[in-house]
């Protein structure tokens, strides 16, 4: 028990060095971990949901929407990447509906897809791209942290039972409370904190950071998997570091476009929108 604690404490520091180092470089390195992540999410997904055994044509090109999407990530193409997704979603889903295939190949194209763009498009290239995604991962770290220990602590009514037995309401509560308080201290390290519009991002992030987690042990229950892989040593899989990050980007990148959207469409990097004082 201490071998395998030890190695999980020795891999997430390096999981954590890894992940932060690439944020404060930015630019092309962080958009290869994005990429890199998004291809093994994907590679995890398929796995799990036994695409190559169901329909191994439909899994084919769920890889070369990953290849392609990854590469338009590489490009710099925003608008183009959210176009090509959109488009292989809707091609995938066609061939679904025709083949009578497994519905688990457009969601993964969705799933592993927005992962990437999501991702890079919050770090971006500025300064406030950098402070965006560290607050994104000071939000759903403690949230994930708290919750665990909150949940232990104190214990109480189960959160979902029938999907992941060990979540208490209590460890949600207190998950939440930490991810808003982690996502202020961040906001408060370079800006004034003015209103509540800060604290509420971190609190809609810190509670999707929660579904996401919820949503990965749904699909991990579903299929009777334990971890999504063995790629990390002590942890299980990408999927099963990256799912509450993950649920909290797609949010994040949610509430950038509204924002454009209902400003007439005016651009701005995803960073700015979310954090811009």
């Amino acid at each position: 028990m201490q071998t395998e604690l030890r190695l999980r404490i020795i891999s997430g520091i390096v999981l954590a060095v890894i992940a932060l180092g690439a944020t404060w470089a930015g630019g092309t390195v962080f958009e290869l971990l994005s990429v890199a992540i998004a291809l093994l999410v994907y590679y995890e997904w398929s796995t799990i949901t036994r695409l190559a055994e169901a329909d191994f044509q439909g899994n084919a090109f769920g890889w070369l929407s990953q290849v392609v999407i990854a590469a338009l990530i590489l490009l710099d193409n925003s608008n183009l990447t959210l176009l090509a997704l959109a488009g292989f979603v809707g091609a995938a889903a066609i061939w679904t509906a025709i083949r009578r295939g497994s519905w688990w190949l457009p969601g993964g194209i969705v799933y592993a897809g927005l992962t990437g763009i999501s991702l890079s498009a919050i770090r971006g290239d500025s300064d406030i791209g950098l402070l965006a995604m560290i607050f994104v991962f000071a939000v759903v770290w403690a949230t994930d942290v708290l919750a665990y220990f909150t949940g232990r602590a104190i214990g109480g009514p189960k959160l979902a039972p029938r999907i992941s037995p060990g979540k208490t309401w209590s460890g949600a509560i207190g998950g939440t409370v930490s991810g808003v308080v982690a996502g202020v201290l961040v906001y408060m390290s370079h800006f004034s904190l003015d209103g509540a519009i800060i604290p509420l991002l971190a609190l809609v992030l810190s509670v999707f950071s929660q579904i996401g987690d919820l949503f990965e042990s749904y699909i991990k229950r579903r299929f009777g998997v334990k971890d999504s892989s063995k790629l990390i040593p002590g942890h299980g899989g990408v999927m099963d570091r990256v799912d509450g990050l993950v649920f909290a980007c797609f949010a994040a990148l949610l509430i950038a476009l509204v924002q454009v959207v209902s400003a007439g469409g005016m651009a701005a990097p995803v960073g700015a929108i979310l954090l811009g004082p």
